[in-house]
């Protein structure tokens, strides 16, 4: 490798930034520049709520020192490409400057989806994905916000409910499904995520859809308009139904493009020395069996940026995903998914165990294939230990023995109440089998553990 060579990295998300670190941990002279037109100092997503709600500020999001950047010599650059000239290795900004570089590491993220549904550009209409979309939403929820409509479910809605409650702005959810993402939580898991947000208050309409976005005075939403005929009043829309990949100003070019830029599993794309990574690439094909072309998840993102930074520091590697990772809250109930649990399974091919407690507000989902060997796991409402879970199904355990080890899988176990007996003894139930309780459960249970 060129000891002068220059890598410029398009976009400072965990992706790029992973990438960023990771080259320069292993090649000490290499040029490294990381652009961004949405800040310049790399920061935590999914901290913007806090921010919104005043638990921290912006710079707090921040995970590294402002020095960091210059002890490590990763060179940032704050400004928006406008085109890119792939034949003379060439950025032009927005501003009118421009750059070269030898690779080009494009990682633009993503953008929140818009259907073209009438009225989508209204001032009060927003998605929430950027700093620069924080900011907006700040601005505009200050005054005069009676009511709030968000629209399409998941996690980016449940963040943005949060924060209008937190201001104390009444919230109408409109979910088309017949369940709250219940594209991704099986039936119950998603049961439970609806009873909970309705308990907060939340106004949650199942089997409804946005038709049109009304206008106010001055170009303001005012109300929206449901598919079933309803008009609801309100001030702010959420657009949260799902993001895209960022990638408009590469199309109608030479670079090959679907829903995101395409790569094989080095992240390659079809012009020599251009790479993508994270939420914005796109796989010529699915990675592993249970993932998707595009992974717009922060864990995938650092593994894509980890594997490259090996790729262009001289290492023969290639994307290998491993077992699927995701965490996420439901206003206060931790989620957390291990394996493959889709949200519909063939019986016939796929055992499910589902256990919750009585309380409505923690379960926990096992699915395992026809011989008994872990396929998957679902919990919510309390933590459990993410290198136990990747440990077995790694190496296929049967679910006896996955759920008679239970309780070293329990994450800080002073703060959560030990679920895990209650799980063995349904599992048990159900299944019946060798389910081992070891010494310490047989005291609990004895003593009359309670959960």
């Amino acid at each position: 490798m060129s000891s002068n060579r220059h890598v410029v990295i398009i976009g400072n998300g965990i992706a790029g930034i992973t990438c960023a670190r990771q080259l320069r941990k292993l090649d000490e002279q290499v040029r490294i520049t990381v652009i961004s037109g949405e800040s310049t100092y790399f920061f935590s997503r999914t901290a913007l709520m806090y921010v919104f709600m005043g638990h921290m500020k912006f710079e707090h999001t921040q995970p590294y020192e402002n020095w960091f950047w210059e002890k490590n010599r990763i060179e940032l650059k704050e400004g928006w490409v406008k085109t890119i000239d792939f034949t003379a290795k060439n950025l032009l900004f927005q501003s009118g400057e421009n750059t070269n570089y030898d690779e080009l590491v494009i990682a633009t993220g993503s953008k929140p989806n818009k259907f073209g549904w009438p009225g989508q550009d209204l001032q009060g209409v927003q998605g929430l994905y950027s700093k620069q979309d924080l900011e907006l939403m700040e601005e505009n929820t200050q005054e005069g916000v009676q009511r709030a409509v968000i629209v399409g479910g998941g996690l980016i809605g449940i963040e943005m409910s949060e924060m209008l409650a937190y201001k104390k702005i009444p919230v109408t959810f409109l979910v088309r499904e017949t369940g709250f993402w219940d594209n991704v939580l099986p039936k119950e898991e998603s049961e439970l995520v609806g009873r909970h947000m309705r308990e907060h208050h939340i106004d949650l309409r199942l089997n409804e859809e946005l038709d049109e976005i009304i206008s106010g005075p001055n170009a303001r939403v005012k109300a929206v308009r449901t598919k079933g005929g309803e008009e609801i009043l309100c001030q702010f829309v959420g657009l949260t139904a799902g993001v895209t990949p960022s990638i408009d100003f590469l199309r109608n070019t030479e670079l090959e493009v679907n829903r995101g830029v395409k790569v094989d599993f080095g992240f390659q794309t079809n012009i020599p020395n251009v790479y993508s990574i994270g939420d914005c690439a796109e796989f010529h094909e699915v990675p592993a069996p249970d993932r998707k072309s595009v992974e717009q998840v922060w864990y995938t993102g650092r593994m894509h940026g980890e594997t490259l930074g090996y790729i262009l520091a001289g290492k023969k590697v290639s994307y290998k995903p491993g077992v699927w990772f995701n965490s996420a809250k439901f206003l206060d109930i931790e989620y957390q998914t291990y394996g493959t649990v889709p949200a519909k399974w063939d019986s016939e091919k796929i055992k499910s165990f589902y256990w919750e407690h009585a309380g409505g507000k923690v379960c926990f989902r096992m699915l395992m294939d026809p011989q008994g060997r872990i396929l998957g796991i679902n919990n919510l409402g309390f933590r459990l230990r993410h290198e136990f879970f990747d440990l077995a199904i790694r190496e296929k355990w049967d679910g006896a023995k996955v759920i008679s080890k239970l309780d070293k899988a329990n994450f800080d176990p002073e703060f959560f109440a030990p679920f895990y007996i209650e799980i063995q003894k349904a599992y048990k139930g159900q299944f019946g089998g060798d389910v081992k309780i070891s010494k310490k459960t047989f005291i609990q249970k004895l003593f009359g553990a309670s959960v």
